[in-house]
C-alpha cells in the first residue's frame, strides 16, 4: 500500500523490566497504516493508544481496539502493531512475576479505567539510562506502579479479539477482511477473490475457526464499529462505511450478534 510504514520493534530490550522497575513505561506516536513488525520478549505487555485506534495481531488472533481498550499480550508471544488511524502509543511492560493465574497466559482485550490511563501516562516513559530518581521520585513512581497493577486486576475482560487461522489461503482471505471488512458482504465475493471455491472457504473456516463464515464477518464487523463508534461517527455512517445498505441492517446484525441494539453495545463496551 502506497505511504505505508513499517517499524522495527523500537528495542524492547532497553525497556525490559527489573526487580527495581518492575512496571515500564513507553510511548511512541505512529501515523495513520504504520506498522510495528513482528516481534517478541519475555515479559508482559499492555499496549494501548491515548487517541486512535489500533490493530495487534498475534498468530492466532487480532485485536482491534479503540483508546478506551487496551490488549494484553503474555510473555513470549509474537506480536505486531497496525495504526488504523494516527495513534499515541503507550505501551506497559511486566515482569513476569507480577501476574498470576491461567487468565494472564492468554491474550485478550481489557477495559482501560480512566485512573488506569492517568496512571499509565505518568509512569517516566525513558529506557534506561535514565535520569538518576531522587528518593522522592522513587517513592512516587513506586507508589503509582503499586495502584497500576490494581487497577490492571481489576480490569474488566471484553470479547473483542478475531480468531486467525492456520491455513494458508484462508488467512490471505481473512487479513483482506480485516483491511476492508465493507468490500464485499457475502462468502461467494471474497471467494472469486481469493481463487477459491466458496464451499471450500466455508468448510475452512469450520475446520480453521470453529464458526461460520457469517459469525466470523460479524465480530469482525463488530470490531471495527466499536472504533468507529469511539470516534462519535453517526450510525449511518458506520453502516455505510462496513457495507450495509441501511443503518437499519446494521443494527439487526449487531442486535442478531450480541443480543442487543448498537445503542446500548457501544455503551457498555
Amino acid at each position: 500500500m502506497a505511504g505505508r510504514q513499517s517499524f522495527p520493534a523500537f528495542s524492547p530490550e532497553r525497556f525490559a523490566p527489573t526487580p527495581e522497575r518492575p512496571l515500564r513505561a513507553k510511548a511512541r506516536l505512529l501515523e495513520h497504516l504504520a506498522d510495528i513488525q513482528p516481534h517478541r520478549h519475555d515479559w508482559a505487555q499492555l499496549v494501548f493508544s491515548v487517541t486512535g485506534a489500533v490493530r495487534v495481531n498475534t498468530e492466532a488472533s487480532t485485536y482491534i481496539v479503540p483508546p478506551s481498550r487496551a490488549v494484553w499480550i503474555p510473555p513470549g508471544i509474537v506480536h505486531a502493531v497496525t495504526a488504523i488511524e494516527q495513534c499515541d502509543l503507550r505501551t506497559l511492560y511486566l515482569g513476569p512475576e507480577l501476574l498470576d493465574g491461567d487468565a494472564w497466559q492468554m491474550g485478550r482485550v481489557l477495559e482501560v479505567s480512566a485512573l488506569l490511563r492517568e496512571l499509565v501516562l505518568a509512569l517516566p516513559s525513558t529506557p534506561d539510562p535514565a535520569p538518576p530518581e531522587t528518593a522522592a521520585d522513587t517513592e512516587r513512581r513506586r507508589g503509582i506502579e503499586r495502584l497500576a497493577l490494581i487497577e490492571l486486576q481489576r480490569a474488566r475482560p471484553l470479547a473483542l479479539g478475531v480468531a486467525l487461522p492456520r491455513d494458508v489461503r484462508l488467512r490471505r482471505l481473512c487479513e483482506a477482511m480485516l483491511r476492508e471488512p465493507g468490500r464485499h458482504a457475502g462468502l461467494e465475493d471474497w471467494a472469486a477473490e481469493a481463487g477459491a471455491s466458496a464451499r471450500t472457504l466455508s468448510r475452512l473456516f469450520r475446520e480453521q475457526l470453529g464458526t461460520s463464515f457469517a459469525q466470523w464477518r460479524s465480530q469482525l464487523l463488530l470490531a471495527h464499529a466499536l472504533t468507529l463508534a469511539a470516534r462519535g461517527r453517526p450510525m449511518s455512517h458506520i453502516a455505510a462505511e462496513l457495507g450495509y445498505a441501511s443503518a437499519s441492517a446494521f443494527t439487526a446484525m449487531v442486535t442478531r450478534t450480541v443480543g442487543m441494539p448498537p445503542s446500548r453495545f457501544f455503551a457498555e463496551a
